[in-house]
Parts: C-alpha cells; sequence; structure tokens
C-alpha cells in the first residue's frame, strides 16, 4: 500500500509537472508566433478549398432545438444597458462609424424596415455543444453598402455592451472579422429568435450571425459596429475579447 501510494503521487507529481512545462512550451515567444502562423496557414488553406459564399448547412423547423443553451453573457449590468432594457430598447441606437463614406445611427424600427433575411442554422460552441435555431435580421453587407467602407477598411468590429465580469467598469466584449465573412449571404445581424423578438440571454437587441464560424464570433448585445484597418489598437491586439486570452482569431468550422 505505501508503495501505490507513492507511485500513485510520483504519477501525481510528474503528470504536474508535464502540465507545468507545457504551459511554459506553450507561453513560449517562439512557440505563440508559430502557433499564430500555423493559424494563419489554417485560413489560407480553407479560404482556397472553400469558395468565398459557400453556405454552412441550414435546416427544417422540426429540427430546432427545444432548449438553445445561452452562451457567454446573459445579463448584462452595465448601466447604459440596463437603461436601454428597462425601456424596451426604444432608445437604441446602432452606431456604424469607422472607416465609412457614411456613418449610421440605426434605431430597431430602422433596422426592421430594412429587407429582412430569416435562416435557420447549427450554433457550434466552442465547449462542445450545439443547438439548432432560427435566426432573423438584416444582412450586414448591406449596412455596409449603406454607409459605404473606405478602400483602406479590411476588417469589422462589433463593440458590445458586455463586460463578462459585470463590472461597470469591466472590459467590454468585442469581436471582428474580415471582409469575406462580413459579406457573406448568411452574416446577419439578428433582432429575432424562433420567429420572436430577441430575448436578452441571447444578445438582445442585437446579435452577429457568422454562420460559418464557432458561437465566441457571434458576438451579442451589439451597440456599434466600427470598420477598421487593423484592430491591433484594439484590446489586447488580437482581433477579439477571447483571442486576447489565447482563442483563435479565424474560427471557421
Amino acid at each position: 500500500m505505501n508503495r501505490r501510494r507513492w507511485l500513485t503521487g510520483a504519477a501525481a507529481t510528474l503528470g504536474a509537472a508535464l502540465v507545468s512545462a507545457c504551459d511554459r512550451v506553450t507561453n513560449a515567444p517562439s512557440v505563440r508566433q508559430a502557433l499564430r502562423m500555423a493559424e494563419g496557414l489554417t485560413r489560407r488553406v480553407q479560404r482556397l478549398i472553400l469558395p468565398r459564399e459557400a453556405l454552412a448547412p441550414t435546416y427544417d423547423r422540426a429540427d430546432i432545438s427545444p432548449d438553445f443553451r445561452p452562451n457567454g453573457s446573459i445579463d448584462p449590468q452595465a448601466s447604459d444597458y440596463l437603461a436601454l432594457k428597462a425601456g424596451g430598447f426604444a432608445d437604441y441606437r446602432l452606431v456604424v462609424d469607422g472607416l465609412v463614406e457614411r456613418p449610421l445611427s440605426l434605431s430597431l424600427a430602422d433596422l426592421r424596415a430594412r429587407p429582412a433575411q430569416s435562416q435557420i442554422t447549427k450554433h457550434d460552441c466552442v465547449e462542445g455543444w450545439t443547438s439548432i435555431a432560427e435566426w432573423t435580421g438584416v444582412r450586414l453587407a448591406a449596412l455596409l453598402d449603406e454607409a459605404g467602407l473606405k478602400p483602406q477598411a479590411r476588417y469589422i468590429v462589433f463593440h458590445c455592451f458586455d463586460a463578462l465580469d459585470q463590472r461597470e467598469d469591466g472590459e467590454r466584449y468585442y469581436e471582428s472579422i474580415d471582409l469575406i465573412d462580413a459579406r457573406h449571404p448568411q452574416t446577419i445581424l439578428a433582432w429575432a429568435m424562433n420567429g420572436r423578438t430577441l430575448a436578452v440571454p441571447h444578445g438582445a437587441p442585437l446579435r452577429l450571425r457568422v454562420e460559418r464560424q464557432i458561437g465566441y464570433k457571434h458576438a451579442k448585445y451589439i451597440r456599434r459596429i466600427e470598420a477598421v484597418e487593423s484592430f491591433a489598437h484594439l484590446g489586447g491586439g488580437r482581433g477579439g475579447y477571447w483571442e486576447d486570452r489565447g482563442y483563435e482569431w479565424y474560427a471557421g468550422i
């Protein structure tokens, strides 16, 4: 029994040492740079193999999941968001600015007055679960055309109301995509889910659906859309809240 305990303890110590060593290797600048290069290669290969407008699978109404688990934040506590929620988002305005010719400021009524698109798609979460829902909203490409992107614009950044730590001064969630995904025919700004006004846990009043990428790219609680040439000056410079914490920027499925 003593030997068994010793072997168990030795194995645990070795395992911890290996994890610690792995952690040190992963955090080494040269390794992180290699991982970023591999991520870029993955993106280029996927872009090469798949047509730019290849569609994500769509489903029938009978396939809609009875329980769609909310991802990320589910009830933002920032004072500006709470004030809008208390008024039923009547005073909400979506700002579209940055490298555009004609900055926009749109109410929910403005967004709903534009041609709507509905799609039943599967949400793939990085945690390993999936759910299917119907999303209705306006195509992002239509708004970008309305605003008129300047030639130097390369990325679209989504600035959100929510801070994952729920503190008033907490770091607000943000995400970004390139113009290929921004102009994809299934990329929409959704204001409805399963035929009903988008609920708070799912991102009210407006969320992104970028159907060819994993769930953390689908920014919720959007307050501003900014066209930029580079996202190096935003957050940690990696293009998104979770990317700044080690996730891949390109999360293509």
